[in-house]
Parts: C-alpha cells; sequence; structure tokens
C-alpha cells in the first residue's frame, strides 16, 4: 500500500521501487512505531522532478500529506525526512520493541479494544509469567520459538520480556530484543499464557528453549503491535549495518 501510495507522484516524478522497513510483521499485526526507508533520486535532479520547497529543498512535508491522501484509513505516514548517509531501516537497527496486550476477563475484551487485544477468558498471573519469561533472557538458540526459514539463523539476544497489569482486566507484555525471527513474539506469548493461566508449569518454555523444537503455542496476531526501533548514533549507522548484513550472510552461509 505504500508503495502504491509512493507511486501517485505529480507526472514526471522520480519514485522508488520498493521500500525496506525495520520489522516485518505478519498478516494481523499492528505497528504504532514502524521505521521504512525509501531510495529516491539525488536531490541534484532538475527541480520538475521533485517536489521541492521554496529554497530548492526537498519538501517533505508536502510529499507526506499526498502519500497520507491516497493511503486507507489504517495506515499513515507520521513522518518524513532526508536520512543520514548509510542508513538501513532493517539493518541499522540495533533494537526492536513489541507489545501485547491480552484480557483475562470472564466476559472477553472491551468490545472498543477487539482489534488489539486478545481476549484469554482465563484468569493470568504475572508472577507466573514473569517467571517464566526471565529465563529466556538473554543470547540464545530461539529455534523452538520461531518459524524456520531455511538459511535463517533463530540466534537473538532476547533482552526484555516482561508482563504487567494495565486495567482490572488488561495485562501486557513488553518485548524487546535485537531482531526476532518470524512468529518469535506470537510463540513466546503463547507459551507465557499456558503458564499464566496454569495449564503448563513456569519451567515449561525455558525447557521448549532447550530442547529446540517448535510448540504450536502461538497467539494470535492481532494483540500484537511493534511500538518502536532503535538505532545507533547517525556516524555508527552505516557501519552497524554493514555489521548485520555480514551476520546474516555468514549465518546463511554456514
Amino acid at each position: 500500500m505504500l508503495e502504491e501510495a509512493l507511486a501517485k507522484q505529480p507526472p514526471g516524478a522520480a519514485v522508488p521501487k520498493s521500500v525496506v522497513v525495520a520489522g516485518r510483521t505478519d498478516a494481523g499485526v499492528h505497528a504504532t512505531g514502524q521505521v521504512v526507508h525509501v531510495d529516491v533520486v539525488p536531490l541534484s535532479e532538475p527541480r520538475g522532478r521533485l517536489t521541492l520547497d521554496e529554497h530548492g529543498i526537498l519538501d517533505l512535508e508536502r510529499m507526506r500529506h499526498r502519500w497520507n491522501r491516497f493511503l486507507p484509513g489504517d495506515v499513515r505516514v507520521l513522518d518524513a525526512r532526508v536520512a543520514p548517509e548509510g542508513f538501513d531501516a532493517r539493518f541499522s537497527a540495533i533494537r526492536r520493541h513489541y507489545r501485547y496486550r491480552v484480557s483475562d476477563a470472564p466476559w472477553g475484551v472491551d468490545p472498543l479494544r477487539r482489534f488489539d487485544t486478545l481476549a484469554w477468558g482465563r484468569p493470568l498471573s504475572l508472577t507466573a509469567m514473569n517467571e517464566a519469561s526471565e529465563a529466556l533472557l538473554g543470547l540464545r538458540d530461539f529455534a523452538a520459538f520461531c518459524k524456520q526459514r531455511e538459511g535463517g539463523t533463530t540466534i537473538r539476544e532476547l533482552q526484555r520480556f516482561t508482563w504487567r497489569r494495565i486495567d482490572s482486566h488488561v495485562v501486557e507484555a513488553e518485548v524487546s530484543a535485537d531482531a526476532f525471527c518470524h512468529s518469535m513474539v506470537r510463540s513466546l506469548v503463547g507459551a507465557m499464557l499456558l503458564v499464566g493461566d496454569g495449564r503448563r508449569p513456569t519451567e515449561w518454555p525455558a525447557e521448549l528453549l532447550r530442547g529446540g523444537v517448535r510448540d504450536s503455542a502461538v497467539a494470535p496476531a492481532h494483540g500484537l503491535t511493534l511500538i518502536g526501533v532503535d538505532y545507533p548514533a547517525d556516524e555508527e549507522l552505516a557501519a552497524r549495518a554493514e555489521q548485520t548484513r555480514n551476520m546474516r550472510a555468514a549465518s546463511e552461509a554456514s
């Protein structure tokens, strides 16, 4: 959708062919902190080729307004800027942050939050969930919590995994890592919900991790939201992107 909006520029304008996102999300997952980059023609191109302001500078405010006119109501470009040299939305990132919301009310979920909150229907113990979550922190092989991709590595550093109650019947997980493999957050959350409602012991997720075999406990997509992406200082962006690419290439070659 974003690529289609970017393509709807004034006649003769140069448009990018594709976008690069910081985190690829499963269908149904939300994002309030997604970061995207696009490669465009150099600003030295003739004035008629790009949307420039009266000073000859790329007018990203006007372009953002135009993109949002073409985008559907559930997608918005909140900000746009010229990226520092060497920036890559995906490979320059050093950390991603996700949130997962669950209602453990016996009657389900508030109708106004049904699109971003999972209705669990069983009381959840935050003590048990936090104990089980803490046991998974660190640099580990998360094959048991990832949908396997040929040639891809499942080694990730899980830096934060905590649960808190934000309302009388709503709990929220905050999950941060250097990167996440396919369905990793949803699998982690799914395992913890079974611990929280007492159907699995607190040791069970760590046992899954050690066994390296993926379990079917995967939480639905709609309770998950990508809320932020961290990057290093501008002068470190290119080096970080190169380091990440080399690490991915090495893991795929092994």
